[in-house]
């Protein structure tokens, strides 16, 4: 239901209640009114009549790939502003972990909507989860490669002869691609555990990062050197986004049969998001709250950190938020099929992902005003603090 609609249905809810005041016979002004039982709450800003509308809101579930961090902060912002109440949507938001993979909780009926990685969630396609990306919300893969400045390593040639870390699980293609893509001959790949102790005990000559939250874990440790904190000039990083091997991460996928039902509640369901990372890419100290009240372990500067480069992830944002960018999803489905073993030689489906509800979504959300691009946006400078407290 598109937002002029929901208008439409605002006002004339209001003459009913102005005719019914002025002894205009209320019952058959009430008779008169579209009935839309289904109809979702307006956006913010429209009050009364909308919110009393939505008598019984669509409840849905949110997968998470992991706990309640910056990653995901656009959701709960969208919780604690009223953005899905607003849209009549009660939206539970189920945290991940080691164990829990999103696309086989939406194959299963666990939840309407997932978080996955493309590459994973394409994986879990080849293996019959039949499940479809519709909002492509990072722009951008998060992924680096990072080494001491004096290991010599600035480009992926480097890599030869060194050890490279790497946390498997399917976050590893990127880094395969580059090694094929630059010839890069001798390399000694070593499992890495999701943190930087490896790298920070030189173990290691590079290790994998995500640019929002392992790359940061080394610049909150103490250089035992200097008693003060590491800086990014002790550090190289190689991003994939440079070296064109990256691919396309956190995106919005739900269950075709599911979908196929329910394409008013998905719209209503991405409008509510991207209004929610609209807010966070203007507010991002209220969503860093957001997250710490969730409940995330994590601390106020490293989230604070996050949150900065979540917001890189997403904004620019080339087609509006969650619009897919088909170069880069073309990239993607090239390295997924050459580096991917249950992909290798596999002709993948364009059904996989659809852009039209995204489409909606942000053609809603400008039509009220709001910059579904962000082309402005820039990074700010953030303090860390020891332990990211």
């Amino acid at each position: 239901m598109t937002t002029t609609y929901r208008r439409l249905l605002a006002l004339l809810a209001v003459l009913a209640l102005f005719l019914a005041a002025c002894g205009g016979g209320g019952e058959e002004a009430d008779d008169t009114a579209p009935a839309d039982d289904t109809a979702p709450a307006g956006t913010e800003g429209d009050t009364g009549s909308d919110a009393e509308a939505c008598d019984s809101p669509d409840q849905v579930r949110l997968q998470l790939q992991w706990f309640a961090q910056a990653q995901f902060a656009g959701y709960y912002a969208a919780i604690d502003q009223g953005y899905y109440a607003d849209r009549c949507l009660e939206v539970e938001i189920l945290e991940g972990g080691v164990d829990i993979v999103p696309q086989q909780v939406l194959a299963s009926g666990g939840a309407e909507f997932g978080i996955a990685w493309v590459p994973k969630a394409l994986v879990s396609r080849e293996a019959g989860a039949d499940i479809i990306n519709i909002a492509q919300v990072f722009e951008r893969s998060g992924t680096l490669m990072v080494s001491w400045a004096e290991s010599g390593i600035d480009s992926p040639e480097d890599w030869a002869g060194k050890k490279v870390g790497n946390w498997g699980f399917g976050n590893e293609y990127e880094l395969l691609a580059a090694i094929e893509k630059f010839d890069v001959q001798d390399v000694e790949l070593v499992a890495q555990d999701f943190t930087m102790t490896a790298l920070l005990n030189r173990e290691i000559d590079a290790a994998e990062a995500m640019t929002y939250n392992e790359y940061a874990q080394v610049l909150e440790a103490e250089n035992p050197e200097t008693g003060e904190l590491y800086q990014p000039e002790d550090l190289t990083v190689i991003d994939f986004n440079d070296v064109g091997t990256a691919m396309l991460q956190d995106a919005i996928w739900v269950n075709a049969d599911w979908i196929a039902e329910n394409e008013d509640v998905a719209q209503r369901f991405l409008e509510a998001s991207f209004e929610g990372w609209i807010y966070c890419r203007d507010n991002p100290d209220d969503c860093v709250q957001s997250v710490l009240d969730a409940g995330s372990t994590l601390g106020l500067s490293h989230q604070t950190w996050m949150m900065n480069e979540i917001n890189a992830l997403i904004w620019p944002a080339s087609n509006g938020i969650g619009v897919m960018n088909e170069d880069l999803w073309n990239q993607t489905v090239e390295i997924a099929t050459t580096q991917i073993p249950d992909l290798q030689g596999v002709e993948i489906s364009p059904d996989v992902y659809r852009s039209d509800l995204a489409e909606a979504a942000v053609a809603a959300l400008e039509e009220d005003g709001l910059d579904t691009r962000g082309e402005g946006w820039e990074r700010v400078e953030v303090q860390l603090s020891p332990g990211g407290e």
